[in-house]
């Protein structure tokens, strides 16, 4: 009786499962993904159908929760994400009503012991991971609506062992406009191949300023040469179907003093500055390469923050360029509206002045539900209007038909992953871009190229000799393999030369 009350036990168990899963599975056509489960063909699942009509049908199926959850980012695992993989309890998350991205997840951050993790290489283990939580979204939520996940990318993508570019600094001192392409379409093409379709790339801040401390992130103080090679990047990454954002937009490399970080920042430029110089690239790679992100800054203009100025991010931006994407904050850009600028009465305020301007998604080292609740809130109080959470979600919804997502929304590519990312091909135009950054100001008597059987002992010195952690940036790839200038000089010259080495001095 025990044995047979037994296995009745585990049939009873074990059936509904193995429903469910074929259920699941029941969602999959040959050319449309059932999402919202309801066995027919909605406009929005039917690939041939024009975009507009399926967002729209799609918008109009959202309830007010879903809509909400489509305007946060979701943080990675290792620095808001505690799981690498969903759990039974992503049902009790906020996002078990969808999120709009998830922001480096499973990449191998750099220098954050958090987010170590065996499943970023190789790449097919990325993939895999990444079609799991992408699984989550699409069969576990009501609507289906997958999410886009992003990443940043200005030294090569921020992934392990993808191909490791200059700084744009280094990069600008190239003035190779189709150097610069190859490297943004190598970046877009690890991008997808690892699963992101979303890239934080270029920075076009234009470096006018050196007491300011991101001067090496950005390609160079010229507008015109910045904004044509933020053009190539836009270009070379969105070949790939993967959205290219570039960040910081606006003025945000010119804060008072060349500060940054903690202090307002509380630009002095003129509106004839404004135009001419920092936003020109903007516009070159908004309105003439069809970027389709943009990542709004955290720093004021007039004393107004800018992810807070419906002159920015409206007026400019959509009315004036034609922006057709979304806009991405940079971390803690909401929160600083209350907290820096003190423009706002209490955080709640701030999202509601930054959604009132044309921010779409929100991104923070916290919650998601530290922004979508706040904004269901003010929807039900009537501080917002369901027309503007409508028009902030289409142009998410936008974006995810544009990348593909809603027909083709997990990676399959396993085996051309496996042998592209990082691939010798693309190491050579690293260095070629590694060698054309190097800038010769003067070659006194001639004293390069070496001739090593001139030199019996040679010093090598500064702060940097020995040092390999400058090589591994931080929006870049990890887990490289860095040779220092020691040890590369070291190995250039024969055994019996004599290679001294000192520090010198320290720099902060």
């Amino acid at each position: 009786m025990r044995i047979g009350a037994l296995i009745i036990g585990i049939l009873l168990f074990s059936f509904p499962k193995e429903l469910h899963s074929q259920s699941k599975q029941k969602i999959y056509h040959k050319n449309w993904v059932d999402f919202n489960k309801n066995g027919k063909k909605d406009v929005y699942e039917d690939p041939t159908k024009p975009v507009d009509l399926r967002i729209e049908d799609l918008l109009s199926q959202m309830t007010l929760e879903e809509k909400s959850c489509q305007m946060a980012t979701l943080y990675g695992f290792g620095r808001v994400l505690k799981d690498e993989l969903p759990t039974p309890d992503w049902k009790n998350q906020i996002w078990k009503d969808g999120i709009g991205n998830i922001d480096e997840q499973l990449n191998n951050l750099a220098y954050h012991p958090s987010a170590v993790t065996d499943k970023a290489w190789p790449p097919s283990n990325h993939i895999k991971a990444l079609n799991t939580i992408q699984e989550f979204f699409v069969e576990d939520t009501r609507l289906g609506i997958p999410v886009d996940f992003t990443n940043e990318g200005i030294r090569g993508l921020c992934h392990e062992k993808a191909t490791s570019f200059p700084s744009q600094l280094g990069v600008g001192a190239t003035w190779n406009k189709k150097l610069v392409g190859k490297i943004g379409h190598i970046t877009g093409k690890e991008a997808r191949l690892l699963g992101y379709t979303n890239v934080y790339s270029p920075i076009l801040d234009i470096a006018r300023d050196p007491r300011w401390g991101r001067v090496v992130e950005c390609y160079g103080e010229d507008p015109y040469l910045v904004g044509e090679l933020g053009y190539q990047m836009v270009k070379g990454i969105q070949q790939e179907k993967v959205v290219s954002t570039p960040k910081h937009f606006a003025i945000y490399s010119a804060p008072k003093g060349g500060r940054d970080g903690d202090a307002r920042t509380d630009a002095h430029i003129t509106e004839r500055e404004l135009f001419s110089l920092y936003l020109h690239p903007f516009k070159r790679a908004i309105k003439d390469a069809g970027a389709m992100g943009v990542m709004s800054s955290y720093n004021d203009y007039n004393g107004v923050p800018v992810s807070s100025s419906k002159y920015f991010l409206n007026d400019i931006l959509r009315e004036d360029w034609g922006f057709k994407g979304y806009v991405v904050s940079d971390s803690r850009a909401v929160e600083f509206i209350a907290d820096k600028h003190h423009v706002a009465k209490d955080r709640k305020d701030a999202v509601r002045q930054a959604v009132l301007a044309g921010l779409n998604i929100r991104t923070d080292f916290t919650m998601p539900e530290d922004f979508v609740l706040p904004v269901r809130e003010l929807v039900k109080e009537g501080g917002l209007d369901m027309t503007t959470i409508d028009d902030r979600v289409r142009d998410i919804l936008r974006v995810k038909f544009w990348q593909g997502l809603f027909d083709a929304p997990f990676g399959k590519q396993m085996k051309e992953a496996d042998k592209t990312v990082g691939k010798p091909e693309y190491q050579e135009v690293a260095y070629q871009a590694s060698l054309e950054s190097i800038v010769l100001l003067k070659n006194e008597e001639n004293i390069l190229p070496l001739d090593f059987s001139k030199y019996k002992s040679v010093l090598v010195t500064g702060p940097n000799a020995k040092a390999i952690n400058h090589s591994v940036s931080r929006y870049g790839p990890s887990h490289i393999d860095v040779v220092s200038v020691f040890d590369g000089i070291k190995e250039k010259f024969p055994n019996d030369v004599e290679i001294k080495y000192t520090k010198g001095c320290d720099f902060f």
